[in-house]
């Protein structure tokens, strides 16, 4: 199996990716810079967390204008399995891959902690290592990761299996408290309609190991990259 991990100014996880990608895969995944116009042969497409560009202008939004990003589009477009993570999930928004927004936290202070999520849908690629309505733990860390859709593309999304991970108590109760940033509905990730595109908030590069705090970011990188061998 072939990754690339897209590589941005600003970019601050990219190299963390690349470690869970590694161990994962037996292989390091090819990083690719911004300002290439061509992937290399891959299998998935890896969009980092970080400040791309600073975050100026609005997060993602500069970055979603990169030459690199029109090929990402394309071979999205074309089936090849995304994932966007925080930062990557800000810039998929802006390209179009993924629907709705991520505006600033409700708390309008930058949050990094440990969360616990629920996992929702059935999407077997992405989440099949873990069992329906499991509940898991990732780290986030944003200043802007308040998930934002109108009132029918969220009714959309919930009706068509698109939301991957909701915020939830340890115990997987779904409530304002386990929120950490006022994301509509919980939501802290989503899928595009065609089920290639995984968008998520949380930082699952960043528990692959328990010297770090956890293995859930392990399962989902071995089952992910499982899937697509």
């Amino acid at each position: 199996m072939k990754a690339a991990v897209i590589v941005f100014p600003g970019s601050n996880c990219d190299r963390d990716l690349k470690v869970a990608l590694t161990q994962s895969m037996g292989r390091e995944p090819a990083m690719v810079w911004h300002g290439d116009s061509e992937l290399p042969d891959t299998d998935l497409i890896a969009i980092p967390g970080g400040f791309s560009y600073g975050d100026y202008l609005r997060a993602g939004a500069m970055a979603a204008n990169s030459p690199i990003m029109r090929e990402v589009v394309r071979k999205a477009e074309s089936g090849t399995p995304v994932v966007a993570i925080c930062n990557g999930f800000q810039i998929a928004t802006e390209t179009g891959m993924l629907p709705g927004a991520l505006l600033r936290n409700a708390s309008q202070k930058f949050v990094c902690k440990d969360v616990d999520l629920l996992v929702i849908s059935e999407n077997e690629r992405f989440v099949g290592g873990f069992q329906q309505s499991q509940v898991v733990r990732f780290p986030v860390a944003h200043h802007d990761g308040n998930f934002y859709a109108d009132a029918d593309t969220l009714d959309e999304l919930e009706a068509e299996g698109q939301i991957a991970f909701k915020y939830v108590t340890p115990e997987g109760e779904i409530t304002d408290e386990a929120n950490p940033n006022g994301s509509l509905n919980n939501i802290a990730g989503i899928y595009n309609k065609a089920g290639n595109v995984l968008g998520l908030m949380p930082h699952p590069e960043r528990l692959i190991s328990e010297v770090l705090g956890g293995t859930d970011g392990k399962t989902f990188f071995d089952h992910l990259v499982n899937s697509i061998v």
